[in-house]
């Protein structure tokens, strides 16, 4: 257990990263499969670089708080 942990830790880090992570790619992938959002499949990478940004802040104003 100690093993998994430490690649955790050392891969992600916060569990904030990952599960914004995974629900950006979620939502991406929900964007690339539903015809219906078709117009916006050319802002995808846009998203992406906005959501990873947002989750990386809040990540950093909670460390900065002092809330680990």
């Amino acid at each position: 257990m100690k093993v998994i942990k430490a690649i955790y830790d050392f891969l992600v880090g916060d569990m904030i990263i990952l599960v914004g992570v995974i629900i950006a790619l979620l939502v991406l992938a929900l964007i690339n499969t539903v015809s219906a959002l078709a117009p916006l499949r050319a802002a995808t990478g846009f998203i992406l670089v906005v959501v990873v940004i947002a989750v990386l802040t809040a990540t950093l104003y909670r460390e900065a708080k002092g809330k680990r």
